[in-house]
């Protein structure tokens, strides 16, 4: 199991859903600030968002005990849901057949920083890089060849 690389963290092992239906929503809190990640968790109406503001919550206490002043102003640098363990069931079929159930479980990791600039310096060159493509570069200049042509 890969351990975290921030300095404050938690983690829900075995938690009972999918990973599938968690990552969606860890992909909204990564790189924000803890007090901000808190405030969109408690405004989504999803099971997962729960689980995974308890394991937010106890990054926090872990980062208080440590001695950090400002919890809120810590930054969620390590936001990962991992596949766990698979409860496997059978379900009877037609003709004496039999398809397997897969309750699915998963690992829900949590890391908090102090340093944001090395996290946003990649997400600024990301958007930059987004913003210069090419296709961008070709689409625009066909909706400017079909204005022209208007």
């Amino acid at each position: 199991m890969p351990s975290s690389t921030a300095p404050y963290h938690a983690h829900h092992r075995f938690a009972r859903s999918s990973v599938l239906k968690l990552r969606p929503i860890l992909n909204l809190i990564r790189n924000r600030y803890a007090d901000e990640a808190m405030n969109i968790l408690k405004h989504l109406p999803h099971r997962g968002a729960r689980m995974i503001e308890q394991v937010l919550k106890s990054a926090m206490a872990n980062a208080e005990n440590a001695g950090v002043r400002e919890v809120g102003s810590l930054v969620v640098t390590d936001a990962r849901g991992d596949g766990g363990p698979m409860f496997k069931r059978l379900m009877p079929r037609a003709r004496g057949t039999a398809y397997m159930i897969r309750k699915r479980t998963c690992h829900i990791h949590i890391g908090l920083s102090e340093d944001f600039a090395s996290d946003s310096s990649t997400r600024f060159e990301a958007s930059q890089a987004v913003e210069s493509s090419p296709v961008k570069a070709e689409a625009d200049a066909d909706t400017s060849a079909v204005a022209a042509n208007a």
